[in-house]
């Protein structure tokens, strides 16, 4: 289905505080947004009970705040929204869709390299899917709970990004609930995106390859799918996406190491994406009235540390 809306988000993981790079997504899907005149939400993917610490959110949220960012409504958390992501599992296992997967990290690991057919490098190519009734009765016996995937069926979905122009890929049998008993990433992000109207995605680029996935679990649910745009990242040093490890690379680390204000990296993102000339001050309305999609770099950026 066709996107009915350019309606925004961002959908942070609260593990942790956010650096440069997620900074630089949200102010992304921000510009998208606004400068078309849509709603941007705010989402927080605390679907990992183990990582997830309302420390980290509140962190967040107020890294956003600092450096100029609104959002509409409130503020969403998966957590809480665990009755609809069961009430989406239940409608592809009514559809026949959904089996139990007890395979292990290493056996999905030996058979993804043995495995031969259109599937991606690193796929699960449907082990448990193939069960004998006495394999599976011994699985079932052993205690250990299976998760649950998506009988994808090899499906090849296209879909054309706004930046990367036209993608396709074959899907796997994507996890749907995990063996913790928690909804797997790949259904909840679909159906927290529909049901807040979300329009068009934007999301760093690392996910472009999982996104035929979640076009495939809309489809199966009969929601309607957003558009995408799948921006560049911001690298270390080292050449591999920025993280912690790459030293200060948060708002309050750049002000503790440098002394830089919430405005100096809003300045240092927008100067990266070719909205403000090096040291200018910015807000950003600013860099609304600058903000042309098609402009985009579509090359990573470095930040040196």
């Amino acid at each position: 289905m066709a996107a009915m809306s350019r309606d925004g988000r961002f959908a942070p993981s609260p593990s942790g505080p956010l650096h440069l790079g997620n900074l630089r997504t949200a102010l992304l899907a921000w510009l998208f947004a606004r400068r078309a005149g849509a709603r941007f939400r705010v989402r927080v993917e605390d679907l990992d009970p183990g990582r997830s610490r309302r420390e980290h959110e509140a962190r967040q949220l107020a890294d956003l705040r600092a450096l100029g960012l609104d959002w509409d409504g409130p503020v969403v958390r998966q957590s809480e929204r665990r009755a609809r992501h069961r009430e989406a599992l239940a409608q592809l296992q009514a559809a026949g869709r959904v089996y139990p997967c007890w395979c292990t990290r290493a056996e999905i690991r030996a058979a993804a390299s043995a495995a031969h057919g259109p599937l991606p490098e690193g796929a699960y190519p449907g082990t448990c899917k193939r069960l004998t009734a006495a394999q599976r009765a011994e699985r079932e016996a052993s205690g250990r709970r299976p998760a649950l995937r998506l009988d994808a069926a090899g499906e090849r979905v296209a879909f054309v990004d706004r930046l990367h122009g036209p993608v396709a890929g074959v899907v796997d049998d994507l996890v749907l609930w995990r063996n913790d008993d928690t909804p797997a990433y790949n259904l909840a992000v679909i159906v927290d995106d529909a049901d807040q109207g979300i329009g068009e995605v934007v999301r760093g680029d690392d996910l472009l390859e999982s996104t035929p996935r979640q076009l495939l679990v809309a489809r199966l649910l009969g929601l309607p799918a957003p558009a995408y745009a799948h921006v560049p990242l911001v690298l270390g040093p080292d050449g591999r996406r920025l993280a912690k490890r790459h030293g200060a690379v948060t708002l309050a680390d750049l002000a503790a190491a440098r002394g830089w204000r919430p405005a100096d990296a809003l300045g240092w993102m927008a100067t990266s994406l070719g909205l403000a000339e090096p040291g200018e001050p910015v807000s950003p309305a600013q860099l609304l009235d600058r903000f042309d999609p098609d402009a985009l770099p579509r090359a990573a950026t470095t930040f040196a540390g």
